[in-house]
């Protein structure tokens, strides 16, 4: 009889809404944030809008920058 060891037979959520919850955090509280993109440069501002496919980072003196979300290696809170 062959066993299920370390299976529990549940198959993890596919999406689990967490990403959506922390953006519209930083957006509410207006949290700085840096971003480190797939090519490794990195760009500073405050996050405005973001949907499916990309974020809108507000930045001070420099353009606004539309970043599509395939191109960021990760996101960082800056001065938490």
């Amino acid at each position: 009889m062959a066993s299920k060891k370390g299976k529990s037979g549940t198959k993890a959520p596919e999406q689990t809404f967490e990403e959506v919850r922390y953006l519209k955090r930083l957006i509410e509280q207006r949290t700085p944030v840096r971003v480190r993109l797939s090519d490794n440069q990195e760009v500073s501002g405050i996050l405005e809008y973001f949907d499916v496919r990309f974020l809108r980072l507000t930045r001070n003196g420099q353009p606004n920058l539309f970043l599509f979300k395939h191109d960021i290696k990760y996101l960082i809170e800056e001065g938490v």
